[in-house]
């Protein structure tokens, strides 16, 4: 859907190519910064209130999983301007009578938040703001949530006529039955403290302190290797849906293929010797 587009994308000062299909510019929804292996996407799309329309969700998916094999990609992050981080679906874009695109607005996001667990590196969804519906998915389908003390969940489709399916698929996932049901049954939102508990989010900061919260993972996340991290994450995912003993049985495996790394083999002499690592960040 997307046309007239800038034909890269900068990662680490390199020319990026990314491809595109429409009329509009990408940076009339996102903000794209790349700086010391942080891929930081940035929606920007206030007067619909950064809501996933079709246009938002191809120039984020494109911006999500340009170049993502280049081992100096550490880590992303995404975040939002306004105090809407997210307002959801652009319930416009769903109300023609055109079956063929509704069902490719919702495969887009699918698409969107299958490839975000499918990244070799963390996704850390940055919230500041009111996530809803769509927003909610979005952010509950990054590998790490971290909100500020004014952000707010909410999934209030069925208010106008909506269920929310497909946030309660994430939300469904991460969060338990009793309180998943609520968001979705009644629409209510749940104040950031009260996702924490609830298991939607990973960390409750101050909004002044939020910036300095994700810096501090981000830099947790680049001092480990990026192969061991890729490993990892790849089987993390896999296993949740594995019976116990299938789980233990295919994790043993996969820790004796970490071992054969040629970064676990570094990182294992570094310990001996007392040393920093030197990682080369590859398989």
């Amino acid at each position: 859907m997307l046309r007239n587009l800038p034909n890269g994308l900068k990662l680490c000062g390199r020319l990026v190519p990314i491809r595109f299909a429409s009329n509009i510019k990408a940076e009339e929804f996102i903000k794209v910064k790349n700086q010391q292996g942080v891929r930081k996407i940035t929606l920007c799309h206030p007067r619909t209130r950064n809501s996933l329309s079709m246009d938002m969700m191809c120039a984020l998916h494109e911006a999500l999983i340009a170049d993502r094999e280049n081992v100096e990609l550490r880590c992303v992050v995404l975040t939002a301007e306004g105090k809407v981080w997210s307002a959801g679906h652009n319930l416009k874009e769903l109300q023609p009578n055109d079956i063929q695109f509704r069902d490719s607005v919702f495969q887009k996001l699918t698409d969107i938040v299958l490839d975000i667990k499918k990244l070799p590196v963390p996704v850390i969804a940055k919230v500041n703001g009111y996530a809803a519906a769509a927003g909610c998915q979005l952010a509950a389908s990054c590998d790490i949530i971290v909100a500020s003390d004014k952000s707010m969940f909410s999934t209030p489709g069925a208010g106008v006529g909506v269920f929310c399916n497909t946030p309660g698929v994430a939300v469904g996932r991460v969060m338990s039955r009793p309180k998943s049901a609520y968001m979705l049954m009644t629409g209510l939102p749940l104040s950031s403290q009260e996702a924490y508990v609830a298991g939607l989010v990973t960390k409750v900061v101050p909004e002044n302190e939020l910036e300095k919260t994700i810096e501090e993972i981000v830099g947790a996340i680049r001092e480990k290797s990026r192969a061991v991290i890729a490993l990892g994450k790849e089987f993390y995912y896999q296993q949740l849906n594995m019976p116990l003993e299938d789980a233990y049985i295919k994790a043993k495996a996969k820790m004796n293929e970490n071992l054969q790394l040629e970064d676990c083999k570094e990182g294992m002499s570094s310990f001996v010797e007392k040393r920093a690592p030197k990682w080369k960040h590859t398989k």
